[in-house]
């Protein structure tokens, strides 16, 4: 089901995907690295710097999501599927992307 989500980076600055692979609660995290990864994603915002901090400290698995605006998205990967951390992410890029077509509306009428 995660791979037929679709996303787009346009509004992402940089995603920072946090772990460590020694942990049990990994899985999910590692496959959303995988997926913000794939080609066709990265094809929608070439500008979007991808971080993987692989750690072998015990820590919780995270994604910290910069957007340009200024604005952060923290998804805590330990309680969330592949699925449920794509779709948030997926409806804020769409969000920003709605918001910023509707101030460039305003400003050329």
């Amino acid at each position: 089901m995660a791979s037929k989500i679709h996303v787009v980076l346009r509004p992402v600055k940089s995603i920072v995907v946090r772990f460590c692979p020694f942990e049990s609660n990994v899985e999910s995290t590692r496959k959303f690295l995988g997926h913000i990864n794939h080609k066709k994603i990265q094809a929608t915002n070439r500008n979007c710097e991808v971080t993987a901090d692989v750690r072998h400290d015990g820590s919780e698995p995270l994604v910290d999501v910069m957007f340009a605006d200024g604005e952060r998205l923290i998804m805590k990967g330990a309680n969330l599927t592949t699925a449920e951390m794509l779709t948030a992410l997926r409806s804020r890029c769409n969000a920003k992307e709605l918001k910023e077509e509707q101030k460039s509306k305003k400003k050329s009428p």
